[in-house]
């Protein structure tokens, strides 16, 4: 089963280099193709380069490791290929202002998953996941003793068997959050779930049951994310 990662920045190299190492075929590709055939390069057997197109058609995992207005424009340019797919949605709603501070890009109460959802298929499979660490944090803390915990949120069985492969592959613990109504608890800024809502702490299996085990209270607290 090959995963493509569209998009080789920070978290999609960080990710790509996650999945070979655990044994993962990837399949790279971005705007600017020869990146990602360096990054392919460097990672040898297991991962190769193509165009966004080829790299779609040929996975049946798809990472859409681009920032929020990037996938607005990118998945319905590739929607007719995107069904049946199981598509990772790693997605902040973040941007900076003018002076560099970190903003929010969407209205409160608005997770970029409903976004990125709604735009997919019929019969796409979508999970949000490895968008829960800041890149460094993500790059960093693979096979750690206890391991890091990765959460995701997603209703397909489907897609929740597939993450929960990658997520171990790439050396984390997987952890589900909940359905795509619970995803921007996952998100940043000002999701409890993502790693800027534990004080930038990373997290272990034991922390992440414990946040989640109050579920319910939270969202009688904070009305319905989606």
């Amino acid at each position: 089963m090959t995963t493509a990662i569209v998009g080789v920045g920070n978290i999609g190299s960080a990710l790509a280099r996650h999945l070979v190492a655990g044994g993962e075929p990837v399949v790279l590709a971005a705007r600017d193709e020869s990146r990602a055939q360096a990054l392919a390069g460097e990672l040898g057997p297991l991962a190769g380069a193509a165009s966004v197109e080829d790299a779609i058609s040929g996975a049946d995992t798809v990472v859409l490791a681009v920032w929020l207005d990037t996938m607005r424009e990118l998945i319905p340019a590739y929607a007719h290929m995107l069904k049946d797919k199981v598509v990772v949605d790693p997605s902040n709603p973040i941007g900076f202002d003018a002076s560099g501070q970190m903003m929010r890009t969407l209205p409160d109460g608005e997770s970029a998953a409903a976004v990125v959802a709604g735009l997919l298929p019929a019969g796409a499979h979508y999970v949000k996941a490895f968008g829960t660490l800041g890149a460094d944090a993500l790059a960093a803390s693979a096979h750690r003793n206890p391991l890091a915990v990765l959460f995701y949120a997603t209703d397909d069985d489907a897609a929740a068997t597939t993450i929960e492969r990658l997520i171990r592959a790439a050396g984390f613990e997987p952890w589900k959050a909940g359905g795509v109504a619970a995803a921007g608890r996952i998100e940043a800024p000002g999701g409890d779930l993502h790693q800027y809502g534990f004080n930038g702490e990373v997290v272990d299996v034991d922390r992440a049951k414990a946040a989640t085990a109050g579920s319910a209270n939270y969202a009688s607290r904070r009305g319905p994310l989606s």
